[in-house]
């Protein structure tokens, strides 16, 4: 049994995290998405004047510096190799997002959305493209236009302008039985250097930037999450726990 919920009424437990490892992140992750995969298989059990409420959360963190593979990535995008990892302070892991390879650090803003889509009555498109308009409206908020790019996801800047497309927001996802996580990173006081030793996204011909980049000065980051946690909450139409 398929059970919609009015999105006004979804109840969304968001959770800042603070600098977290890679690893004790993405099993919090697990741990949230098999609770919610739970719930939603009771769910389907009980008639329509039975249904539980269901958890949804969207957790906020910052990483070491890490480097993550999706699983339609290409391993050969990594430019360097363990001992070098090693030396610039570096892991690196494949996961079970899509998408390909990308760096998460210091400075950036880290998403993990976990919800039910079904219950939003969104699918994948659809919700990449709410993450997306997110992270525009953020931006916008600061005097810069961001755009999608055909072909590919995330937030791009100039898209239109041979040689100066620059990505500021890369989003992959997993989602099974319409059950997310994983999600986007936003570049605000990002070290860029750290893309340098990758092909972003798989990308070789498109530049990265971050909004320290773009706007020549230090971000407040609390600001910045505050902002677009406000915004996430609006595009999505959720209520925030």
């Amino acid at each position: 049994m398929r059970i919609k919920i009015q999105a006004m009424q979804a109840k969304v437990l968001f959770k800042d995290l603070g600098i977290i490892d890679y690893q004790e992140a993405w099993d919090l992750q697990e741990d949230i998405f098999k609770n919610s995969m739970q719930e939603k298989l009771d769910n389907y059990k009980r008639d329509a004047d039975n249904q539980q409420e269901n958890s949804y959360n969207l957790l906020f963190c910052e990483h070491p510096h890490v480097y993550t593979l999706g699983k339609s990535g290409e391993e050969q995008n990594l430019l360097i190799d363990s001992i070098q990892l090693q030396a610039k302070n570096a892991k690196f892991y494949k996961i079970n997002r899509g998408g390909d390879i990308t760096y998460h650090g210091p400075g950036q803003i880290v998403g993990y959305p976990i919800l039910d889509l079904e219950a939003f009555d969104l699918g994948i498109k659809a919700y990449i493209h709410l993450l997306e308009e997110a992270i525009i409206k953020t931006i916008a908020y600061y005097g810069i236009k961001g755009e999608r790019l055909e072909g590919a996801t995330g937030v791009w800047l100039d898209t239109k302008v041979p040689g100066k497309v620059r990505k500021i927001s890369a989003i992959g996802v997993r989602a099974s039985r319409y059950i997310t996580m994983h999600g986007f990173a936003f570049n605000v006081n990002t070290d860029l250097n750290y893309f340098g030793y990758i092909n972003p996204c798989g990308f070789v011909d498109k530049g990265v930037t971050s909004l320290e980049k773009e706007l020549g000065r230090i971000m407040d980051m609390d600001e910045v999450k505050n902002l677009l946690l406000q915004n996430l909450t609006e595009v999505f139409a959720w209520k925030k726990l």
